[in-house]
């Protein structure tokens, strides 16, 4: 078995390699039509751009697609700011929501046409945007000019994506237990089995695992690895040299053993759930003893209190004063116009307005769990809907501790954030070793 992962890992690398060699590095191209368009809008005020939609879209129909249902719910609010501009304004519009990752796919075939259907799209997983959307030019990044100087740059300088927002998916464990989870190392500890989306079925998931095998991620996995004691500690250690090799062979730094170590045990171990929404129903029951999760923090929002469920029946693993290392992961709500957009001036002034405006946020920003990639928006997100003091009664008196958000500035060093390039830099290397790991669990 160890010489058939070593094979498999050896062509693993001596095809990307290869791959790497074959592209030259990316070339120069002339500007499409939409680019030269997002190029000028990169310049505009919301304002600005608000009167140029008006212009190109007044009585058609908007087509979005996204991971997010909630695009529909933030439309009719931008028609709103748009007929503050000129209110004999109107725009029909559509919202299509793809199940099963269906996305890309759609958003592929849409490719193939003149003029698409859809104007533009908010998406999930960086690894497939990247290699599947931006790389091959079917997706095309607007950076709005206040956003940018909210992040004290400009579009021009701004490198990257254009996030909405980014959204945490923590460890949650149940009250009525005798265990305790105060180190990372504990939810893969012998006999554990955390509910989990499978990584079959929401790829974010798997992105997770990618990215623990960034320096940075591994190097935290390490310092929690440090205080592990006795049982557990060897435990881990037979995982720990069990993939030392592989490490090595993968081009992994030091600590990258304690990466695929603490993905092989998890891995191995996490019980598959097909939605977030059952993982956190089950949770909160007091009939749900000695169980946890991984899950999104904002299903939360949806518990109903009864005699058997309450939100006081779970913890926020990472909110406890004791824990150790990283308490879940970060994934983000990307934003692109589609390059064949019909009406790329409207997707840029919607995009501008998700991004820049309470009231365009507002569909998102209502929850917690979802936070802004502008900093002024989000401050000014949280005064108005108090997501820090979320659990608290009206007299201040700590309800639900775990409502109690404690935003992104204190979660930031606590999650793995999702880079879109590590994840499909590593997709082929460590993610064809992950999926051995998966098919055998299988």
């Amino acid at each position: 078995m160890k010489k058939l992962t070593a094979l498999l890992i050896a062509c693993i690398l001596a095809f990307a390699t290869f791959a790497l060699v074959a592209c030259d590095g990316p070339q120069e191209k002339e500007l499409t039509a939409t680019q030269k368009i997002i190029q000028e809008a990169e310049g505009m005020t919301l304002e600005e751009l608000g009167r140029k939609a008006i212009e190109e879209s007044k009585g058609k129909t908007f087509y979005g697609v996204g991971n997010s249902s909630r695009g529909k719910t933030a439309l009719p609010s931008f028609i709103s700011y748009l007929q503050t501009l000129d209110s004999t304004y109107t725009l029909n519009y559509e919202w299509q929501q793809p199940k099963n990752n269906k996305i890309f796919d759609q958003l592929t075939a849409d490719s193939k046409k003149a003029t698409g259907t859809f104007a533009m799209t908010l998406i999930q997983d960086g690894n497939q945007i990247e290699s599947k959307m931006v790389q091959t030019g079917i997706l095309d990044t607007f950076i709005p000019k206040e956003w940018a100087e909210a992040n004290g740059t400009t579009a021009e300088n701004y490198k990257g994506y254009l996030a909405l927002q980014t959204l945490n998916k923590v460890f949650m464990y149940n009250t009525n237990t005798t265990k305790t989870y105060t180190n990372i190392w504990d939810f893969v500890r012998e006999g554990e089995h955390g509910l989990f989306m499978d990584i079959d079925s929401e790829i974010v998931g798997k992105n997770f695992l990618y990215m623990l095998t960034k320096p940075e991620y591994s190097a935290q996995l390490k310092t929690a690895y440090d205080k592990l004691t006795g049982a557990q500690k060897t435990y881990v250690d037979n995982a720990v040299n069990a993939v030392a090799q592989d490490a090595e062979d993968l081009g992994l730094d030091a600590n990258g053993k304690y990466a695929l170590a603490w993905i092989k045990l998890w891995v191995g171990s996490y019980n598959a759930q097909s939605d977030d929404g059952p993982i956190c129903n089950d949770l909160v029951k007091k009939s749900s003893a000695d169980q946890f999760g991984l899950l999104v923090y904002s299903k939360l929002r949806s518990v109903s209190e009864t005699e058997e469920s309450s939100k006081n029946n779970i913890k926020v693993a990472a909110y406890e004063n004791d824990y150790i290392g990283l308490g879940g992961y970060g994934y983000c709500h990307y934003l692109f116009v589609t390059d064949n957009s019909p009406l790329p001036w409207t997707a840029c002034a919607f995009i501008a307005y998700m991004t820049e405006t309470v009231d365009g946020f507002s569909a998102w920003g209502k929850d917690i769990g979802g936070y802004s990639s502008n900093p002024k928006l989000a401050q000014a997100n949280e005064e108005k809907y108090h997501h820090m003091t979320g659990g608290n009664d009206e007299s201040g008196n700590v309800q639900f501790a775990a409502l109690n958000d404690k935003g992104f500035d204190w979660w930031k060093s606590r999650l793995v954030i999702e880079d879109p390039e590590y994840c499909a830099q590593v997709a082929f290397t460590v993610g064809s070793w992950i999926e051995v790991l998966d098919k055998y669990k299988a």
